[in-house]
């Protein structure tokens, strides 16, 4: 098993930034890749940013490329979210997954965090 603790959520006002973290504990080696999600109130949960330990690769959702940035340190399995520029509909709860094998960038995933909310106030 896998465990996954999320932080750095917070209120920040629109065109701010945060950065949130996910570190990951327990059975680690397993795991291949690690993404973010967000789910806002009424709507679906949606992919943000992903990356894959072999090679380093990365891919974001439209609605956050060039605003959002995703780093990760492989020994210690733990990824970075860099939010720039945010904007009111970021607002949402923001999910940590990850994967043991390798797996589209949406999903499916093996392992999720309990969310860390992110609330952009206009």
């Amino acid at each position: 098993q896998v465990q996954l603790l999320e932080s750095g959520g917070g209120l920040v006002q629109a065109g701010g930034s945060l950065r949130l973290s996910c570190a990951a504990s327990g059975r680690t080696f397993s795991t291949y890749a690690m993404g973010w999600f967000r789910q806002a109130p009424g709507k679906e949960r949606e992919f943000v940013a992903g990356i894959r330990w072999s090679g380093g690769s990365t891919y974001y959702a439209d609605s956050v490329k060039g605003r959002f940035a995703l780093s990760g340190d492989n020994a210690r399995k733990t990824v970075y979210l860099q939010m720039n520029s945010l904007k009111p509909e970021d607002t949402a709860l923001y999910y940590c997954a990850a994967n043991q094998y390798l797996r589209p960038w949406d999903g499916p995933y093996d392992y999720w965090g309990l969310g860390t909310q992110v609330t952009v106030s206009s």
